[in-house]
């Protein structure tokens, strides 16, 4: 169950920073009340997972979560870059957290 809270608390990561982009340095009142949410959210979740995953692997897979998520928010909403290399250090990332989930207890 608390891996399930750790992947819900980083698709609030992924949430919070694309809220942040949109609140226009907090001056939308929606976006930035969206992004308080899904901060708060996010760091509930990711206390209450910590409670039985290790705190550093769970600390890395919540990062990593928010970081592939974020990266693809970027390429679809703001038209980032989608060349090889970074396509590559994603996938990187993204082997890097599911290594984390094998090898933890």
């Amino acid at each position: 169950m608390n891996w399930i809270l750790l992947i819900i608390a980083g698709l609030f990561e992924v949430g919070f920073t694309t809220c942040l982009k949109l609140s226009d340095n907090f001056s939308n009142l929606k976006w930035s009340i969206g992004f308080f949410i899904c901060i708060t959210s996010s760091f509930i979740l990711l206390n209450l997972a910590i409670q039985t995953i290790p705190m550093g692997t769970a600390y890395a897979i919540w990062t990593g979560i928010g970081a592939v998520g974020t990266v693809i928010v970027g390429i679809f909403l703001y038209n980032e870059p989608t060349d090889f290399w970074r396509f590559l250090f994603v996938f990187i990332l993204i082997g890097c957290i599911i290594g984390l989930k094998v090898v933890s207890k």
